[in-house]
């Protein structure tokens, strides 16, 4: 009780390709509020996952500092790289990345010193350009109370990529994506290696932003995706946004399919042009603006509208879409 699990991860991913010694073994489960993490062995009996080791938040704290582990990822040497959204009191200053070496026991940081970001949430690394860009969320002082919108304007909530010399841990650049990126959440290179380009889910601001390096060597960005909120009634505020939580693209690189949590849609794109993106499929799977909720989107017209969510095997799909994966072969979301 109070964990409050959000991402996972594994002991082994794809930058051990080739490593025989190896395998996706562990399953790596932070713990945003306890400061926790929990390694689950999934091999020794795959009908009954066991729990392998928990690294408690003390000895995260007292070696690090640290506190918050959000995102886990693996890295090539065999250590496991976690961020951490704070200090153990919830001050977004203290936060960094914690690393576990292959046996889980507590390692270190693995930024610099003196090269924390503003903020921390996800993160993705691309050897082959020597980058990681981590995104950020907000203070954990703040969104453990609950979200509040006053919070925002207070500078409590992100609005920044920071680009980093990969795997060095130096803070080399700050990309602030001003008013149009607020709350970037989760990050996305794309999938060839050697492409130097990826996306941001910026959820308050319901809009995708492009990364991409240029042509002196540093990083830029553009709004790649711009998805305007809905004019609504009987809810919070006059206008809803469409809350981008997630979103994933497909190992061919050729589709970035995101969602909607409060609108409730799932959008496909397609981004054979990174830079121009194209909306290529729709559907609602929930969200607040369904047929029979109390809340309603108004037209340009002045109609009221709710959209229809289709039943799956005579069941309503309730609450709203807010994490994705997609199947190897691209034909599952």
């Amino acid at each position: 009780i109070g964990d409050e699990l959000h991402h996972s991860g594994w002991n082994a991913c794809s930058s051990c390709h080739g490593d025989p010694s190896t395998s996706r073994r562990f399953l790596i489960l932070p713990s945003l509020l306890s400061g926790r993490v929990y390694v689950v062995d999934t091999a020794k009996d795959p009908r009954a996952p066991a729990l392998h080791k928990v690294v408690q938040a003390e000895d995260i704290a007292e070696k690090t500092g640290l506190g918050f582990p959000h995102t886990s990822h693996c890295l090539a040497t065999g250590d496991i790289m976690i961020s951490c959204l704070g200090d153990k009191e919830g001050n977004a200053a203290g936060n960094g990345f914690l690393l576990l070496d292959s046996e889980f026991n507590v390692k270190g940081r693995w930024e610099k010193p003196g090269h924390s970001p503003l903020f921390g949430y996800d993160f993705w690394y691309q050897p082959r350009h020597k980058t990681m860009i981590s995104s950020s969320w907000g203070a954990p002082a703040a969104f453990r109370t609950g979200f509040d919108l006053q919070h925002v304007q207070d500078g409590l909530y992100g609005r920044h990529l920071h680009v980093y010399d990969w795997p060095g841990g130096e803070l080399k650049q700050t990309l602030d994506l001003g008013s149009t990126g607020l709350l970037p959440l989760e990050v996305r290179f794309l999938h060839d290696p050697s492409k130097d380009t990826g996306y941001v889910g910026c959820a308050l601001t319901s809009n995708m932003v492009r990364f991409f390096k240029t042509a002196d060597g540093s990083w830029s960005h553009e709004v790649a995706i711009s998805i305007k909120p809905l004019k609504v009634r009987n809810w919070m505020l006059p206008e809803m946004p469409g809350l981008i939580t997630d979103f994933v693209i497909s190992l061919d690189d050729r589709y970035l399919y995101l969602v909607h949590w409060l609108h409730g849609d799932i959008r496909q794109y397609n981004i054979e042009d990174p830079a121009k993106p194209v909306l290529a499929g729709q559907v609602f799977v929930g969200g607040l603006l369904q047929k029979g909720s109390d809340v309603v989107y108004v037209t340009d017209d002045d109609t009221e509208e709710q959209y229809a969510v289709p039943q799956v095997k005579g069941h309503r799909l309730r609450g709203g879409p807010q994490m994705i994966q997609l199947s190897l072969d691209g034909k599952r979301v």
